[in-house]
């Protein structure tokens, strides 16, 4: 038989559409199989492990076949020492079974910082190296001295701190600063709008001192504290343009927006 009309037997051309449609039913089981071993579309969202300690968080991980690894340690003020402080992936990201949800727990002690040399510097100076070694400046005083605006002293709770002296990441430290001038005024910042971390930032860039924080009922939850906005400030920019150094400024927050709006047209 030729060639030609083998090709054209029947023989040939049930045997081709035989092994056609084997391919076929391979690629099929072979996908679907894929689709079994990698449990494609089985995925449940990431159980919120925030404010678990290990055993708790290891029992909430086996109800969703899940796993948990410890992989670092942070100091959060507010947050009972052991507890879940951070996770990755976050709450509510999309897993499949067995997946790894890294986790990072509250220290027992906060991180310590060794306070570096603050004395004889310019305030602005002073500033810069407490933020980077992860200090917060609390309160600022003024005492007469012919070396304006040096920092002339460390404190904390009123004693007196030196280089070196070991403190908790995240303490305040208070600085005592010279000036010339019986009475030095500083221009006064508006803060009308801002949140209270700028606020403060401003109020403090400005040899200023934060002063007391004062919620309105529409400040409920923890959350509504990180989204509050200045909506009022005393002393109020509208009637001193100025004040004296080291002074205090307290602020007024809020989430209401419409009271916010007001305030800043009002200040503006």
């Amino acid at each position: 038989m030729s060639l030609k009309k083998f090709l054209l037997s029947g023989v040939f051309l049930r045997q081709l559409i035989f092994a056609a449609a084997l391919f076929v039913i391979i690629i099929i089981l072979t996908l679907r199989g894929l689709k079994i071993y990698t449990r494609h579309g089985q995925a449940n969202p990431v159980p919120n492990f925030t404010g678990l300690n290990q055993t708790e968080a290891n029992e909430i991980a086996n109800q969703h076949n899940l796993l948990v690894e410890i992989i670092d340690s942070a100091h959060v003020n507010g947050a009972l020492p052991g507890v879940v402080v951070e996770q990755v992936p976050e709450n509510g990201f999309k897993v499949k079974e067995n997946r790894t949800v890294f986790l990072t727990i509250n220290a027992t002690l906060p991180e310590q910082v060794a306070l570096p040399k603050l004395t004889d510097i310019s305030f602005r100076q002073a500033q810069v190296l407490i933020e980077n070694c992860g200090l917060v400046i609390g309160q600022i005083s003024y005492q007469p001295s012919e070396y304006n605006g040096l920092v002339l002293n460390i404190q904390q709770d009123s004693t007196d701190i030196l280089p070196g002296e070991q403190l908790a990441k995240g303490d305040s430290v208070d600085l005592i600063i010279g000036s010339d001038q019986e009475i030095a005024l500083t221009p006064l910042p508006n803060v009308i709008g801002l949140t209270i971390q700028e606020a403060r930032t401003t109020i403090t860039d400005a040899m200023l001192n934060p002063g007391v924080l004062i919620f309105d009922d529409s400040v409920i939850l923890m959350e509504d504290s990180l989204n509050a906005k200045i909506w009022q400030q005393r002393p109020s920019r509208i009637n001193s343009a100025t004040v004296n150094l080291g002074s205090t400024v307290d602020l007024w927050v809020t989430v209401d927006l419409l009271k916010i709006d007001n305030a800043i047209k009002q200040n503006h």
